[in-house]
């Protein structure tokens, strides 16, 4: 299986949900995104590392594991995430002490957040981006030149009206689905699109 390099294109919260958080990252050769749901402690660690000017007084856990792992010369060579059920993605740490080769498995964010501190690239496999991608579409009137601007900073999303009621979208068929995942990246309502498109993926697995 081939990899797809992913870049990260930014970190939006909710207002309506405490703690939900959706990592934005993009395709690097191509339009989709790809959100991934995340808590509040590891967006925060994640954000603290892109803001290379901002350093807590004291070591975050993923800067202690990034001092931990320079003092006894462990280098974190790539990040992939190479699997994805019920909405939920797996990854794995591929590090090197030594020319020794190792692979740890990480939650996804944590990986994310180790990968960026050690300036580490970021690879999922092609038919979990096939899956769980979303298209960006970009509207005519605004051009191009506006679709680069999406959460080039943190943006607030998920409007009481985007709350639905019931659990989840269980009483919505596919077609459904399909339509309001569309409305929702139009939205750039992240979060609520990886609901979505997590609720699809179950039912289409």
């Amino acid at each position: 299986m081939s990899l797809v390099k992913l870049t990260i294109k930014g970190i939006s919260y909710s207002q309506t949900q405490n703690g939900a958080y959706a990592l934005i990252l993009n395709e690097v050769d191509g339009e989709r995104k790809l959100p991934i749901v995340i808590g509040a402690f590891e967006a925060q660690s994640i954000a603290i590392a892109l803001e290379k000017e901002i350093k807590p007084p004291r070591p975050l856990t993923h800067d202690l594991f990034k001092n931990f792992a320079d003092r006894f010369d462990i280098v974190v060579k790539q990040v992939i995430i190479h699997k994805l059920v019920d909405g939920v993605f797996f990854s794995s740490i591929i590090c090197e002490r030594d020319r020794i080769e190792e692979i740890i498995d990480a939650r996804t964010s944590d990986a994310i957040a180790l990968a960026l501190r050690f300036n580490a690239p970021i690879f999922t496999y092609k038919n979990i981006l096939d899956k769980a991608g979303i298209y960006l579409k970009i509207n005519p009137e605004q051009g191009e030149e506006h679709s680069d601007d999406v959460l080039s900073e943190p943006e607030t999303f998920g409007t009481a009206e985007n709350v639905v009621s019931g659990e989840g979208y269980t009483q919505y068929n596919l077609q459904e689905l399909h339509e309001q995942l569309e409305q929702a990246v139009q939205n750039e309502d992240y979060e609520k699109a990886a609901k979505i498109r997590d609720e699809i993926s179950k039912r289409e697995s």
